[in-house]
């Protein structure tokens, strides 16, 4: 960070510590909801995703020879990100899997935290999605309207492939209760978060908003519904909670509008010409790419510095 910050930098009491649980708290009413829509497995799931999260922190340290940190919650936020975006029917060892792999692979093997490239939870999930594509397309109608847990189609999956039963309505999808991964459906709820962490000053509206808002007005340009485009699949919650990761996002207010301008297109491209139905985990990670690039160019210049 230092080398592409400038002068004056201001102290803050904040630490990891309570960012990382700051983030647990916002994404609290998330989690009960997805127990509530999807039973004891989505609890599972996200039990086994924090644990083997955990477990990869540790072994990496071993491997790696390096000083083990105190805990510090930051296990806790990608084992919980990281089952938000599995279904709840996915096997638990692989959801073991992708939690280990998070941690070892994606954060570890670059240097620990704040040296990762790529958002941990999104790119175990895009592992994941690569080695067991039937698993991680299989989603479970929620519990209010399922029997012996009947699959569906999420309504991204509906509007795509014209097949798969009767999209939900508005409403439905924003109190939660219509298939998806465990914890992007209920998107009352993640917005509930999101206002907190603003209010916190965790995270600032610039990604959101222009992520959003691209989405909104491609969809709307390209005739379909934005709000329907803007409640279905993972885009709350990648945009509140995935592309605002400190490390994996950009560090000037123009380049977080510039980086999710960038996820807003690569989103809607996805959806709309893709053969997979949602692209929120793919934008992010390739915007992810970018970030370096994106701070180089909108870093302020340092004051008294003559260009040669």
């Amino acid at each position: 960070m230092t080398e592409i910050s400038c002068s004056p930098h201001i102290h803050s009491n904040e630490t990891t510590t309570k960012i990382m649980w700051s983030v647990i708290i916002a994404l609290l009413p998330a989690t009960l909801a997805s127990i509530y829509f999807f039973g004891l497995d989505a609890l599972k799931v996200i039990i086994v995703c924090i644990i083997s999260c955990y477990i990869g922190e540790v072994i990496s340290h071993f491997v790696f020879s390096r000083r083990f940190r105190s805990f510090d919650g930051s296990e806790v936020v990608t084992g919980i990100l990281l089952s938000f975006v599995l279904p709840p029917s996915i096997p638990l060892w692989m959801a073991g899997i992708g939690g280990f792999l998070a941690i070892f692979l994606v954060k570890e093997l670059f240097g620990g935290i704040g040296f990762n490239i790529f958002n941990p939870a999104l790119a175990a999930r895009a592992i994941l999605t690569v080695s067991f594509p039937l698993e991680m397309t299989q989603f479970n109608a929620p519990l209010s309207y399922r029997v012996d847990a009947i699959t569906t189609a999420t309504p991204l999956g509906i509007l795509k492939e014209g097949v798969g039963g009767q999209l939900p309505s508005l409403w439905q999808m924003f109190i939660g209760n219509r298939a998806g991964c465990i914890g992007e459906t209920s998107i009352i709820l993640l917005l509930i978060g999101a206002i907190f962490l603003l209010c916190r000053k965790i995270i600032t509206w610039h990604i959101p908003i222009s992520y959003i808002l691209t989405v909104a007005l491609l969809t709307g340009i390209a005739g379909q519904n934005p709000l329907f485009h803007i409640l279905a699949g993972g885009l709350i919650l990648g945009a509140f909670f995935m592309a605002t990761d400190y490390v994996t996002s950009p560090i000037t207010p123009k380049g977080k509008i510039i980086f999710g301008i960038g996820c807003g297109i690569i989103t809607s491209l996805i959806r709309f010409k893709g053969s997979y139905p949602e692209g929120v985990a793919y934008s992010i990670i390739f915007m992810n790419m970018f970030v370096p690039l994106i701070d180089r160019y909108t870093i302020p210049k340092k004051f008294g510095v003559i260009k040669k």
